[in-house]
Parts: structure tokens; sequence; C-alpha cells
């Protein structure tokens, strides 16, 4: 591993020279391909890499002659000083960090091998079998210190390539009820989706999901495998400039997004983000989770979503106003009844669906379709809202009735303080459940009463004022706010987290089953990280995904399309909203039992509801040519 000199000088040549001698009258003198226990030092980013050699390729051919011209070629690019400092301390050098990193470290980095590519030796994980910056950290550091070990370790294990091989090697060790393991078929979906979009991080998660959920359906049928390849392309995706005046005449400039990912089964239905996190990877999971969602609803559908960077938290009307303005002027082209049609998500309400449909007319010139979301006055359904809140709620109620339980007088946790949690806790408290957290992205709010309507007014008008959380423990006594917390801590008999995607990483999924919690429905998109999913799972927590809870924002907003005519009273609407979901719910337990998971299984709602998506998806692509 010889390495360019700079600052260190001497030190650090010397410790790559001791390193590659060691290597060749030790462990490390191996065939190409053999485990080794060392890693490399400088990325591809580094234009020294490329031209150095990282072990000799035929280490057992070496001789004491080359050794003694690799020390003089290295020895040779220091300083007249140094090169005889360097005589003298060699042998120190050598016992004090090569032997001191053999013994103490070498056990930890048997995780590597070298190989040539492209003409040039590589290190390479035995696990994943791939190479990259995440893989090549300098293990032993200027002094072998042990952070620096550790930290190329840690960095390594956190990789995606790494995490999804460890994931598929797990699992070919489990026993399933299949006549042919599928997982390198699985694993080569995943890979080929890493190796096309390895910077969207999102993205990967959800795919990685969905494929998990898939397996078994693609052992039976290899040429589900092209389809679901062909399937994780969107069919467009859209990024635009959207610039805007404020209010002091200065002109900024976000970026814009609309991802169409699949229109087999017709025009696209989804959301609008305006987040300043919102980016190409959150777009285009949004717009495949939205395509499962929309294929498990009773309309054929396709799926979309999209959105901003633009964060509209402490903007004017008037510069919001501008801002959807900008961004219709490039989207409208692109929507449409039948082409796309977009709906409420985070950051985008009721104001802005108002403006963002008010360009649109007057650019199209008709008023064919209505967004979804938009004031009663000029649209259909008057609980278009409230469907995604009520139809998880729904959703739970079916989970439990299926048990022989109900919701009554069970205490729920649920994160978020917008539309969907707050229509959440309504139907909630209207079950007779006891709903006891909500939460902003500076804490969380517990009250040991439980919420009740009146209180859930006054959630509503300081969330109106953009007042904090905080507020509502100086009215109510028995409440209190925590800084910097989640609520997944509090006892819970079931769990609605409906703020973010990854909002349950590891520690929380561990406090919500030490909390008592049996039941987990998302609210959110891929509300649990993967750790979290794994810990849940063990814990038999039986988890509702979003795809299949929160299909009611779908069924409403269709309703209001299709139906905007008829002026639906509460009552109707919200049956139509319960036999909707009730027909998801069965549709997810039937694929889940068909494929062999049983029905109390944590994950056979997950299992389930991705598998009959899914399925009328393929069906749908074959039938048009697209498979």
């Amino acid at each position: 591993m010889l390495l360019p000199v700079s600052g260190i000088g001497m030190t650090t040549s010397m410790d790559d020279m001791n390193l590659i001698q060691q290597a060749q009258r030790h462990h490390l003198d191996r065939d190409l391909g053999e485990e080794i226990d060392l890693e490399i030092g400088p990325g591809d980013d580094d234009p020294s890499f490329t031209h150095s050699s990282l072990l000799d390729l035929q280490p057992h051919e070496s001789s004491s002659k080359e050794h003694a011209e690799n020390k003089l070629m290295i020895v040779s690019q220091l300083p007249n000083e140094d090169q005889e400092l360097s005589k003298g301390q060699s042998g120190k050098r050598k016992k004090k960090v090569v032997k001191r990193w053999r013994e103490e470290w070498a056990d930890t980095y048997k995780w590597a091998y070298v190989d040539v590519k492209d003409g040039t030796a590589r290190i390479f994980c035995s696990v994943c079998r791939e190479y990259g910056r995440k893989h090549r950290r300098n293990p032993y550091g200027n002094e072998g210190s042990r952070n620096m070990q550790m930290s190329a370790l840690e960095e390594h294990n956190n990789s995606l390539l790494h995490k999804e091989a460890l994931r598929l090697q797990q699992a070919s060790k489990e026993k399933i009820i299949v006549d042919k393991p599928i997982y390198v078929k699985a694993g080569s979906i995943v890979e080929a989706a890493l190796r096309r979009d390895p910077h969207e991080a999102e993205f990967i998660q959800s795919v990685q999901e969905v494929v998990h959920a898939l397996e078994r359906v693609i052992s039976k049928n290899s040429n589900f495998v092209n389809t679901m390849e062909r399937l994780l392309e969107p069919e467009r995706a859209i990024i635009f400039r959207v610039p805007w005046v404020d209010d002091r005449g200065e002109t900024h400039v976000n970026r814009g997004f609309r991802v169409h990912f699949n229109q087999s089964l017709g025009p696209c239905r989804g959301g609008l983000r305006f987040h300043p996190s919102m980016n190409l990877s959150i777009s285009k999971f949004l717009s495949f989770e939205q395509t499962f969602k929309n294929a498990l609803s009773p309309y054929r559908l396709g799926g979309s979503s999209g959105g901003s960077d633009f964060d509209p938290k402490g903007k004017s009307d008037n510069e919001i106003m501008k801002f959807c303005q900008s961004f219709m002027n490039e989207l409208y082209r692109y929507l449409g009844p039948d082409k796309d049609l977009p709906s409420e998500e985070m950051g985008v309400g009721t104001r802005e669906m108002g403006y963002l449909y008010g360009q649109y007319r007057r650019l199209t010139g008709h008023s064919q379709g209505s967004f979804t979301g938009p004031r009663v006055n000029w649209s259909g359904s008057s609980l278009r809202t409230e469907a995604t809140g009520y139809g998880l709620v729904y959703f739970a109620q079916l989970m439990l009735a299926d048990m022989n339980k109900e919701l009554k007088g069970l205490r729920c946790a649920v994160s978020g303080s917008g539309k969907i949690s707050m229509h959440v806790l309504e139907k909630l408290i209207a079950y007779g459940a006891l709903p006891i957290t909500v939460s902003d992205s500076k804490g969380y709010l517990v009250d040991e009463d439980g919420f009740d309507f009146m209180k859930i007014s006054f959630l509503r008008d300081i969330k109106a004022q953009n007042r904090s959380l905080r507020d509502y423990s100086k009215t109510y006594a028995r409440s209190k706010y925590y800084d910097e917390s989640k609520p997944w801590s509090e006892r819970c008999d079931v769990a609605f987290p409906c703020a973010s995607q990854n909002e349950i990483d590891q520690s929380d999924a561990i406090n919500l089953v030490n909390s008592g919690c049996h039941i987990l429905v998302e609210g959110s998109n891929m509300p649990c990280t993967p750790e979290a999913v794994d810990i849940l799972r063990k814990a038999n927590v039986l988890v509702a995904p979003s795809m299949a809870a929160g299909v009611g924002g779908v069924v409403a907003g269709e309703l209001e399309l299709k139906e905007c005519n008829l002026n639906w009273s509460p009552e109707e609407f919200e049956t139509k909203l319960q036999e909707a979901m009730k027909q998801t719910y069965q549709r997810a337990v039937k694929s889940a039992t068909d494929f062999g998971y049983q029905k109390e299984s944590p994950e056979a709602l997950v299992h389930g509801a991705a598998i009959s998506a899914f399925l009328t998806i393929a069906t749908s692509m074959a039938d048009q040519g697209c498979a």
C-alpha cells in the first residue's frame, strides 16, 4: 500500500512499507480473492489511488531483492534528514505500530479480500463483494489509533450495499414455505437499484422493503423479476426551477419535482410536499409508495408524487401565493384528469391547493377535474381532508375485530400534529379510545387524561397561530411537553406514527415494545427504519402498512372527482369510506394467506398489501406489453 508522501513524511511511508512486507511474510501472503485482515487508504476521489498499487499482486513470488528495491523506492521519496532517521527507526516503528495493529485488530478486518478490478488491485468486502470509498479507509491511522480503525469499520457496515448483503445473507439461512428460494433474484433487483441510484437513500429503503415483502411471489414466477426491474424505473421524473419574489422584492429560486412512477392502471394521483428536505429521492420514494397504495384502492389509478424544497413556514400569504403560481407555471402542462392530479401533503394545505388550482385554471382555460383537498364550496366531498385519518382508525378497528377486541378503552400514542393526526384523534375519541400524545418537530405533548373534542379544538387553534404545543400544558395541568423527544416511550396499546418517514428508529421501536404497544398503524409513509422494523417483528408487534391503512385519502379523492355533483352527508361518506377500507383489509389478508403467511404473523399485512398491489400492477403491465 504505497501512499503519497506529504506532511506526515517518513512515518506514514515507513508504516506502508512495513505493512506490505508484513503482509508478504505472514497471513496476507495469499492468492487473489482470499480473505485478508487489512483495509486500504485513499478512495477513488484521491488522484493518487489509481496510480498506486494496493498490495503486491504476486506476493508469493517476491524476493528479498524486490523488498529492498521497494524499500529504496519509498525511502528515496523522503527528505534527506528523514532518510537518515528512517534507517535507525524502521525496526522500532515496525514493532510499535504494525505488530500492535496486527495483534489487536487483525480479527476486526477479516471481512476484506484483495482482487483486481479494471487492471488495478482493490480491497473488496467479502460480504457484499463491492469496493468503494466506504470500504477503503485507512485502518490504522497515523499512529494506529483505535478510533480511526473503528470509524472505518462502522462506516463500511453502515453502507447500503453492505446492509442489504447482510440481510440477504441472513435471509438465506431462514426457512420459508416455497419450493425454491429466490434471495439471489431479490438481491439482484435491489443491487440493480443501488447501482443505478446509489445516493437515493429513501427510495432504496422503500425498494428494499417492497422487494423483501415480494420474495415469495417472485420465487413462484421468475418473470416477475423483469417486471419488478421495470417497475422500479419511473415513467418520468420532472425537475424544474421555481423562481419567486418575496415581499421585500428579493428573488429566490427553489427546485420543483414531480415523478410519474407508473400509469399502467390509469392516470396518476399523488401528493405535493413543500419542505426544505424535499429532493428527488424522497419524490421517488413517495411516488413508489403511492403507486402501490393506489393499486390497493378500489380504483384503477397510477402513482405520482412531488413537491419542492420551499418552506412555507414563516412566509406571508402573498409570498406563498407567488411561489405556488410560479410552481404551477411549469407543472400545469403535465397535469389533467387523464394525466395527473395532485393532492395535499406535508406543507401543502387548503391555502396552497387553492393558489395552485387557481393558476392551473387560468393557464389551461378550463375547470375539468379538481385538485383533491380544496375548499368545500368549489370541490366535491366535504370530508376529503378527514378521510386519511379516519381511514387509519377504521383499519385499526378491523384488525382488532379479527382478534375479538375493540378500540374502546385502549391507550393510543399518536405522532404529528397536522391534518392526519388531528383526524386520527377525532375518530379515536369517537370509538371510545384514549389518545394521549401528539408531537411536533421540537418535541411531544402527553395528556394523561386523554384528549377530547374541546382539547383538539384548542390544539388546532395553537397550530393555526404557529404557537408551540408547549402552550397546551399551560392550560391543562395534567399534561406535559417534552423537548427533543418522541412519544414512543409512553405506555400505549396502539401507535399511530403520522409525522414523517423514518420517525421511528431502533431505540424508538424498543421503547414502543417496552411500553406495551401491540399494534402499529402507519399513518405516514415508511415511518420505521429497517432496524426498527426488525425490532417490531421480533416482538410480534402487528404492523398495518401505510400503503393499505392510508387508502382512505385515495378513496375520498376519487369520490370527490367522479361524483363531485353529489353532496354527501357525513354519514353517507363514512359508510363508503368504511366499505373501501374493509375491502382493502380483506385483499391484504387474502394475499398474505395465499402465499403462506399466517394471519397472526406480525408482518402478514405488510406482505399481503405489497403482494396484492404488485400482482394488480404486474398483470396490467403484462396485458399492455410493459412487463
